[in-house]
């Protein structure tokens, strides 16, 4: 780091404004760089509220240095924080905590260059006595006590104030100036080789501290590095909200800004963004002058031969926030709008797909579901679809490099996760290069502090996702505050923008039944959530009925057989129908295996029908802003893997609170269904499923009964009371929409 004289550097930060450890840091550096505990001491005084006599030299003797010493670095940031820049700054070196990007709050408004100077007009009229009453009709109220000097005492080739008085209030001194029009027998003789000063803000009448100002209303900006002219010119093309601009007689002027905070330390940071504003645009600022309490030059006054007098009143912007709210859409950085007849002919191309159907790149998405969802799973899989350009839940993906942001898992296990998850997939790592892996557990930030760090990090990867796992790990603010999460939500906005790629986070549903809940109620806290990204997909849980768990379950044992039978090339012996059949099955490999083997057998279709009953069933819906709106998808959760019900065996599964529309107040008079006669339903629906995956997928009411182990009437009875299926003449069972004609027709007698 360019070594810097730390005196020229120790005024620009205000004591005041640091915490203990950070005040006691500077100590540190300042001994470590050689200066005497004298600069300490003299620097911490500008704190009255903690400053102590002699507290510096004795800590200053504790000071004994440490492996890891404090250096002038230390000071130097500091000053960069409250505004400070070394003279044609060419930069500084990024560290591990830097953050990118231009700070609006430093808007540049003057170009130095091609600045103008501005005419400073004389006084027309001397007349000192009206100079101070206009002075005093700005900045106070009549019953408000000013604090002013005129007794000065001359040290070092200076001329320098004594407290002064702060015993009067404005109309008092307003009433007297009128009155006589002689500054000397109201406020008292000065010296004209020294001047006077008065402070800009009121006091309480007690003293003429801090802690004595009793409205926190001007601030004093004066600079006098410049031509007096330039001055000028950049607080006119700042629009700084002056309410007194004087000339100090001398070099400078002093600028009376108006800043109307409601207390100490919102003045202090509207000063600090002031000093900083002011800085940015060539006004280097007496960082002394920060205080509430401080001197300026009074008007009315000669000093050494020179007047100082009042330039103007009540120039730039009416008051601070109107002020403020200008610097910002000055340097706003957003566009300019457009015309739509201009951008006919050339539209601009619209970003890639990333997830086809449902998310483009650059856009952001929200994964929505229970606790122990396997959401994570879910946005783990969606990483490797990504890396290897396949298909997730169906829908397929871009190839490129993605970054999984993991904030809740252990590191060891994330990766053991992400390997184990490759494996059941079924998909070979070719392209596993293009997964990186930002473990944070225990770490983590909040996002406002996480997402320039992260920026830094991801600028040169070429990532095309960012995945952050889980977002509750980095919220800021109240998550029910619409407020706070819509400023929390820019964050993600920003990464988008910056890196333009695609970010992709989780979130939980909030607490109760969420089945009767549209998909983009269901995450907690404001609807922010789900209004904000660009896709939303919410995960909710289904509740298959003990006939399809049974379904799925011989399913699983039969395929089993089907692999034994098919290995030992003995599957021509048996036909499709008794395939349909674990209880045929069996028989049929009883009499082609010896009895260990159909024991082994029965072993392994144990273990198959087990490991299907411990599935779990999910649904997917959507809520899009760039595509049209998709079919619920189905799925299977087999730890650690989802996999897509193909067959449609959850299509007609309603997950848990949410009734059926015979239950939602259907027609008049129906009754409500006996929950023997919903096992029939449930029954009927799980046998449809499986018979569609036969070869023969027509699915006919003989093969149904069979299925159902009912007789061929109860079949029927049961079809025709299902408001989601229809039968023909020939026998042909086919599933119909309820709601349409065919499925109003149903007749609820389900006794037979």
């Amino acid at each position: 780091m360019k070594k810097y004289d730390l005196k020229d550097i120790l005024p620009w930060i205000d004591p005041a404004a640091l915490d203990y450890q950070q005040w006691v840091n500077v100590g540190m550096a300042l001994k470590g760089e050689g200066y005497p505990a004298s600069m300490w001491e003299d620097w911490s005084r500008r704190d009255p509220g903690r400053y102590h006599p002699g507290e510096c030299v004795k800590k200053w003797g504790s000071f004994n240095g440490a492996m890891n010493p404090v250096t002038a670095g230390t000071v130097v940031q500091l000053a960069r924080d409250q505004g400070w820049s070394p003279p044609d700054d060419p930069g500084h070196e990024l560290d591990w905590n830097s953050v990118i990007g231009r700070d609006r709050d430093e808007a540049v408004i003057v170009d130095r260059n091609w600045i103008e100077d501005a005419e400073i007009p004389p006084p027309r009229e001397w007349d000192p006595a009206r100079e101070i009453i206009r002075y005093l009709e700005a900045l106070f109220d009549a019953g408000e006590n000013v604090g002013y000097v005129v007794k000065s005492y001359h040290k070092d080739d200076r001329y320098l104030p004594t407290k002064g008085n702060w015993d009067r209030t404005a109309g008092e001194l307003i009433e007297q100036l009128s009155a006589c029009g002689d500054i000397g027998e109201v406020l008292g003789d000065y010296d004209e080789m020294a001047g006077a000063w008065i402070r800009f803000n009121p006091l309480d009448g007690n003293g003429c501290k801090n802690e004595n100002v009793s409205a926190f209303r001007h601030a004093l900006i004066e600079s006098d590095e410049l031509p007096i002219e330039q001055q000028y010119a950049i607080i006119k093309q700042l629009e700084l909200p002056v309410a007194v601009l004087v000339h100090s007689g001398k070099r400078s002027l002093h600028a009376i800004v108006r800043i109307d905070a409601a207390n100490y330390d919102e003045y202090r940071k509207r000063v600090d963004y002031l000093y900083a504003v002011c800085q940015k645009n060539g006004l280097k600022i007496d960082s002394q002058n920060r205080n509430p309490s401080r001197l300026a030059r009074m008007p009315g006054i000669m000093r050494a031969g020179q007047k100082q007098y009042i330039v103007a009143q009540n120039i730039g912007k009416d008051d601070w926030n109107e002020w403020r709210e200008w610097i910002e859409s000055v340097n706003d950085d957003l566009p300019d709008p457009a015309n739509l007849a201009d951008m006919w002919d050339n539209m601009p191309p619209v970003e890639p797909e990333l997830i086809k159907g449902v998310l483009r790149q650059g856009h952001k998405m929200l994964i929505a579901g229970l606790s122990k969802a396997g959401k994570s799973y879910a946005l783990i899989e969606m990483c490797i679809a990504i890396a290897e350009g396949v298909e997730w839940f169906g829908w397929q993906c871009a190839q490129g490099r993605v970054l999984y942001i993991n904030l809740e898992l252990a590191e060891a296990s994330c990766w053991n996760r992400i390997k184990d998850v490759y494996k059941c997939m079924g998909i070979e790592p070719v392209n596993r290069r293009n997964i990186d892996v930002w473990n944070l557990r225990g770490r983590s930030l909040p996002m406002d502090k996480l997402a320039p760090k992260l920026i830094r990090r991801a600028s040169k990867r070429g990532y095309i996702a960012i995945v952050i796992d889980p977002i509750y790990k980095v919220i800021t603010g109240d998550e029910n505050s619409a407020d706070q999460m819509a400023k929390f939500c820019n964050q993600f906005d920003l990464l988008c923008t910056e890196l333009g790629c695609a970010v992709i986070y989780c979130h939980h549903h909030s607490k109760g039944v969420q089945g009767q809940k549209r998909s983009m109620d269901r995450a907690s806290g404001s609807g922010v959530f789900a209004r904000d990204p660009d896709a939303l997909l919410d995960m909710i849980q289904l509740e298959p009925t003990q006939a399809l768990v049974k379904q799925e379950g011989d399913k699983a044992a039969l395929r089993v057989c089907r692999e034994w039978l098919k290995g030992s090339d003995k599957l021509e012996g048996i036909s499709q129908d008794d395939l349909c059949s674990v209880s045929r099955t069996l028989e049929y490999c009883e009499g082609v295996y010896s009895p260990a083997a159909v024991q082994a057998l029965k072993s392994a279709m144990e273990d198959e029908r087990e490991g299907s009953e411990k599935r779990t069933a999910w649904r997917i819906e959507g809520t899009l802003r760039e595509f049209e709106r998709f079919e619920p998808v189905n799925l299977w959760f087999e730890h650690p893997v989802h996999r897509v019900d193909e067959v449609g065996s959850l299509r007609d599964i309603r997950p848990e609170g949410d009734a059926p529309p015979w239950k939602r107040g259907g027609k008049p008079g129906r009754p409500i269904i006996a929950e023997q006669v919903q096992e029939r339903r449930d029954k009927l629906e799980s046998a449809f499923s499986w018979l569609q995956q036969t070869p023969d997928t027509v699915v006919r009411i003989g093969k149904l009964s069979v299925q159902m182990g009912v007789t061929r009437n109860t079949a029927k009875n049961i079809i025709d009371a299902h408001e989601g299926f229809e039968r023909d003449n020939d026998g042909i069972v086919r599933r119909v929409e309820p709601g349409t004609d065919a499925g109003d027709e149903r007749v609820s007698n389900l006794s037979d």
